[in-house]
């Protein structure tokens, strides 16, 4: 009933803005847009597949260069992907909106009038963040918060004590970067400290430290010999982290990426253990910056876009081409994308669109795909722009975690009729389930079972 009385509110919003909503196909053609995709067999082109959209874009994009300026739909989504607590596994809701002539402050402007209102109204909570959204840059919310989902209701911040204490004598410090979250006013008990750390490693895969300013300002506890070894280092540490009295610190060691990930669990689950520093009973809503346009992948170990191939790099086509050159390291060129977050949940993703073909390419290429698999994977995009587009812009906030975050739920599926399992099973309509021979000649299609050691 709730969701019922959201996608109205969302859809009255949206049409009070001037956009209109237009239905886009279901069945289209593959594309690489980060998650693998579903594919529907063409009993009329054998050997050929549609594919269901992983979300509208392409189609969204297309409204904008043939004169619509501002489009939205509720759109369902389909990606092969694993369940987690915030996502379902198959399908999803989204708000999906674009604008033409529109950059970063039109979109932000838009979803800032449409979603307060709504989480004010029909939200477990009745405070929400107000416009304008705090804005928080990639990089600065990866080193203050240790994620780029940060909960703007946890008040504690991440502290970078590399110099500080690298040469303490502590071997894991040695040679890492090192991060320090400051607790103010935490009366945990030491087995209650042991277990928030294992709780850390078992989420992070990285064992933290820890050390604890008492009621009389002395350091002790974890890592506290090391700290106490010289004459200075205590001194040093409890003035560089402004330390009251009562403070625990929870630290952590390694490589960039591990601190970010590690430091970022110990704020989520220190803030929600340590009394004092969580504000539950609100919503409070961020927008994400500034983010990387490229990064290394993990299992290819190559250059890949780090959110959407579609978006605008900052600088344009001479950013591009001075990392083509070798002049810059391409892993620093930022783009036109951010994320909408509230309460460490990342609503969306959207950004400012490549309009421009010759940028889209370069673009691609960077990434080791040529001019001709931009056309063959985007022809109606590619083409579409050649003609010339608006500069345009867009989000697409998902309904189901805006719903799961309004009812004040952690797991996605107590908001869906019919969810799926974690295995994306529909036990009750035993789907996904074999079908007949018959069925499979008539879509030249063959199975081909493989041994577990295939």
């Amino acid at each position: 009933m709730l969701r019922s009385q959201v996608v109205s509110a969302l859809r009255r919003a949206m049409e009070d803005q001037g956009f209109l909503e237009i239905t886009t196909p279901i069945l289209t053609a593959s594309s690489p847009e980060g998650a693998r995709d579903y594919l529907v067999p063409s009993r009329k082109h054998p050997g050929k597949f549609y594919a269901l959209p992983q979300a509208p874009q392409q189609f969204k994009q297309l409204l904008m260069t043939s004169g619509f300026d501002k489009y939205f739909q509720i759109a369902p989504c389909f990606r092969d992907e694993d369940a987690r607590g915030d996502r379902s596994p198959g399908e999803f809701y989204q708000l999906d909106m674009e604008m033409a002539f529109a950059g970063q402050e039109d979109v932000f402007a838009v979803l800032e009038q449409v979603l307060p209102p709504i989480f004010a109204k029909y939200g477990a909570y009745h405070i929400a963040s107000q416009a304008p959204f705090q804005r928080i840059p990639y990089f600065q919310a990866m080193e203050e918060f240790g994620s780029d989902k940060p909960d703007l209701r946890i008040d504690l911040r991440v502290k970078d004590v590399t110099s500080l204490l690298q040469n303490c004598g502590f071997g894991p410090f040695e040679g890492n970067l090192i991060k320090a979250v400051p607790v103010s006013g935490c009366k945990l008990t030491r087995k209650a400290i042991d277990k928030l750390c294992a709780d850390v490693e078992v989420q992070a895969g990285q064992k933290p430290y820890w050390f604890r300013v008492d009621d009389k300002g002395e350091i002790v506890g974890g890592i506290a010999k090391f700290l106490n070894a010289g004459p200075d280092l205590a001194a040093q540490v409890k003035e560089s982290l402004s330390l009251e009295n009562d403070t625990l610190v929870l630290l952590c060691a390694g490589t960039r990426s591990q601190v970010w990930k590690t430091s970022g669990v110990m704020v989520k689950l220190a803030g929600a253990q340590c009394e004092g520093h969580l504000d539950k009973e609100r919503y409070e809503f961020c927008w994400i910056v500034d983010f990387p346009m490229f990064e290394i992948g993990e299992e290819s170990g190559q250059l890949e876009f780090c959110h959407n191939p579609f978006s605008m790099p900052s600088g344009g086509l001479e950013a591009l081409l001075k990392a083509e050159r070798g002049e810059t390291d391409p892993l620093t060129i930022l783009a036109e994308q951010y994320d909408l977050v509230c309460n460490g949940v990342e609503l969306s993703s959207g950004a400012v669109r490549n309009h421009d073909p010759e940028i889209m390419v370069k673009a691609f290429e960077l990434v080791g795909l040529g001019e001709e698999d931009v056309k063959a994977k985007f022809p109606a995009m590619y083409n579409a722009f050649c003609y010339g587009a608006p500069p345009h812009a867009g989000i697409a906030p998902g309904v189901d975690r805006m719903v799961m975050l309004l009812c004040g739920e952690s797991s996605i599926r107590e908001v869906i009729a019919f969810p799926m399992n974690k295995s994306a099973q529909d036990l009750m309509m035993d789907a996904p389930a074999p079908v007949t021979p018959a069925q499979l000649e008539e879509l030249s299609i063959q199975v081909v079972e493989h041994s577990e050691e295939e």
